[in-house]
């Protein structure tokens, strides 16, 4: 077992991260009828995505202190079942605040323990592997929102269009997969980094790894406009294709979830082989395929904001969907190029909370654009829709020229060697 431990660990902790966007996924794609349901206006849905995002950015550093410090196998199990049986939970509410703190709050807590201890423990027993074994973790994210895309409207129709039956069926399933965990899930196989580094440094240390890496903060930067982009695309893709093009709950979420993510998926593959294959002869690789990422999405997002047809649109979003997939398979391996082991799930929580506290107003900015353009000719508000996404794509070019900056100027500087 300890031969494929490393393969063995990217299985289950790849179907923890299924769960962890499949469940992010459903308020997105379940809007308009927990709007009719619950009678909440575009501000009000906006400021839910808005807490959800703002929850994972202000927990996540102290869930990466805690990944550095105590028992990753355990920090992931419990994280897992908490999310889970919150999930569960939002299909009982019955207004505003109790989606507020069930969906908002209380899921977001424990879906932002699972990172900063997950991608550090990969990254311990995947070196000349890590581009690829980050990349199909991350592929996950994709295969969780593409599969619940399609999946929405087949068991929408089935429960009889509630929405409150899929969140239970889902957060059912994560609940299930995070108790074998207590059993199945083993907190050894730590890797000889560890014992080199250290792993009785302080917080504060750690913290100042991070915040004192120039390379880290500019690569922070490029995941900054990331989030931010994804935020507000989960949040308001499938309202928004529904409305402007007067499709079904189903074909909606299908559209934007799976063309995208499909894309995604098949991008973040091919970057992450070939990463792995120049970046140990040529460092900087992984930071210009970022790069260009950047610069390549942002009209794909800028055109998705404007297509006249659904047809364009999905083109759009399929380009745009490429883009991340080349930038997220070297997210984290690029830090790790420029962060010690010990100081990786506290890197990882800080990376997250920026990015995050940064992301979180966009899907509320895009719930503003929406209610101030709505009027007679305009009663959805498509046109100040339209707009927002549009400008998203300043937030790809702004992460572009951080990433640019690393690039050329700190990446040679503050590389750590093999980490």
């Amino acid at each position: 077992m300890r031969k494929y431990y490393k393969w063995w660990l990217l299985a289950i902790l790849s179907a923890t991260f299924f769960f962890n966007q499949a469940d992010r996924a459903l308020f997105g794609l379940l809007t308009v009828p927990i709007q009719d349901d619950l009678g909440l206006t575009d501000v009000q849905i906006g400021a839910i995505n808005t807490a959800l995002f703002a929850t994972l950015a202000l927990v996540t550093p102290f869930a990466g202190a805690l990944g550095d410090r105590f028992s990753r196998k355990w920090i992931v199990t419990l994280s897992l079942i908490g999310w889970s049986l919150f999930t569960i939970m939002t299909g009982l509410v019955g207004g505003f605040v109790g989606m507020m703190l069930f969906r908002s709050v209380a899921a977001g807590v424990g879906e932002a323990c699972y990172m900063p201890s997950a991608l550090p423990l990969l990254a311990q027993h995947h070196r000349e592997t890590r581009s690829i074994a980050l990349s199909v973790h991350q592929s996950m994210l994709y295969v969780g929102l593409f599969v619940t895309g399609t999946l929405i409207g087949a068991l929408y129709l089935l429960f009889g269009s509630s929405w409150r039956n899929i969140f239970f069926l889902f957060g059912a399933l994560g609940l299930v997969l995070g108790i074998s965990f207590i059993w199945i899930l083993k907190d050894g196989e730590r890797g000889s980094e560890d014992a080199s580094a250290g792993r009785s440094s302080g917080v504060w240390e750690s913290v100042k790894a991070f915040a004192c890496c120039p390379s880290a903060l500019l690569m922070t930067g490029g995941a900054t406009a990331i989030v931010a982009v994804n935020n507000a695309y989960l949040a308001w893709a499938p309202k928004f294709t529904m409305a402007k093009y007067s499709l079904s709950v189903g074909d909606a979420g299908t559209g934007t979830m799976t063309w995208h993510h499909a894309f995604a998926l098949g991008s973040i593959y091919v970057s992450g082989l070939l990463t792995d294959h120049f970046a140990p002869r040529r460092p900087r690789f992984r930071l210009g395929v970022q790069m260009a990422a950047l610069a390549f999405g942002a009209p794909a997002i800028m055109l998705f904001g404007f297509a006249p047809t659904p047809v364009m649109a999905w083109t759009a979003a399929a380009l745009y969907g490429v883009a991340r997939g080349f930038f997220e398979a070297n997210t984290h391996a690029s830090v790790f190029d420029v962060i010690e082991s010990r100081h990786r799930s506290t890197a990882c929580g800080l990376m997250a909370m920026c990015a995050f506290l940064v992301g979180s107003l966009s899907p509320l900015f895009l719930g503003f654009m929406g209610e101030r353009s709505k009027c007679a000719a305009d009663p959805a508000g498509m046109s100040g829709f339209s707009v927002g996404f549009a400008c998203l794509g300043a937030f790809y070019l702004a992460g572009a020229a951080c990433m640019a900056i690393a690039f050329f100027k700190t990446f040679r500087r503050d590389r750590i060697g093999n980490g």
